[in-house]
């Protein structure tokens, strides 16, 4: 998302990513990030919070007025509406995806690797 953000901007396209974890628009130099509080998967706001859903894309698009150059990092002022933990509950697979469970793997592999060797 933080490259094709900046792929779009150097072709004279602005751009606003809304991110749960802004600090990847830090590191990776997206543009312009709003970063939100909310559960993986929900952006925007719980399903069928219309107000809420327009509120989050309205601070978006104030990021493309708000004054000085990139990278610009904003925070959505307002706290996901329910409980948080609940919400990240009820979302969460029982079992990995496929790729989950392969990195989990290859990092394992990666930890055991470092304390066989004493790195």
């Amino acid at each position: 998302m933080n490259a094709l953000a900046r792929s779009f901007e150097a072709a004279g396209l602005s751009t606003v990513v809304i991110n749960i974890m802004p600090v990847w628009g830090e590191r990776f130099g997206t543009p312009r990030t709003l970063g939100v509080e909310f559960p993986f998967g929900h952006t925007l706001g719980p399903p069928g919070d219309a107000a809420l859903q327009t509120r989050v894309v309205r601070a978006a698009l104030a990021l493309l007025e708000a004054p000085g150059p990139p990278p610009l990092v904003r925070h959505f002022g307002e706290p996901w509406p329910g409980d948080f933990d609940e919400w990240k509950r009820a979302w969460h697979p029982k079992e990995p995806s496929p790729i989950i469970r392969w990195m989990r793997e290859q990092a394992e592999r990666r930890a055991r690797e470092r304390q066989a060797t004493g790195g």
